[in-house]
């Protein structure tokens, strides 16, 4: 198997948990309450973790690793992208399964243009960040574990506070 196959698996297998997180969100009394709650003020609610997720891997399947695209949703970039503050405009748990699906699928489409020859490169729009494309694979696995964690934790305490 490749890297880029691997990379590709261990993505996948990564979603299936971010997914599950989202479900069990949904699956509270009141879910919309549940995406938008926070654990202080200020940090990040589920919601934003989840979407957090579809617009970076959309960045990277566009403007990223493809010069001269644009990344879906112009709207959504700011709200959800690295950086940004979370705001009280909560998306529904609709949209935001939505948005990771239709993300990772423009990102495997993108994806499905570099082949192993291409791990050493570096796309244009990295290079000040000296990130060649293997470690953009490490990265989107990383990222998306990351967040999950953050939206799990975050869901867990909402459960505890409201118990």
């Amino acid at each position: 198997m490749s890297t880029l196959h691997s990379t590709i698996a261990a993505i996948g297998f990564n979603r299936v948990r971010t997914l599950a997180t989202l479900d069990r969100a949904l699956q509270e009394k009141e879910p919309q309450r549940v995406l938008g709650w926070r654990p202080g003020p200020g940090r990040a609610h589920v919601a934003w973790q989840l979407t957090h997720l579809a617009i970076t891997e959309e960045l990277f399947a566009t403007e990223r690793l493809v010069p001269g695209s644009k990344p879906a949703w112009p709207d959504l970039v700011p709200r959800f992208r690295g950086g940004s503050t979370p705001d009280d405009e909560i998306p529904s748990g609709e949209t935001i399964r939505r948005l990771l699906s239709e993300s990772r699928e423009h990102l495997l489409a993108t994806l499905a243009r570099f082949g192993d020859k291409d791990l050493g490169t570096i796309p244009e729009a990295l290079k000040e960040r000296k990130l060649m494309l293997v470690d953009v694979l490490h990265i989107l696995s990383w990222h998306e574990a990351h967040h999950q964690g953050q939206a799990h934790i975050t869901l867990n305490l909402y459960k505890a506070a409201h118990a």
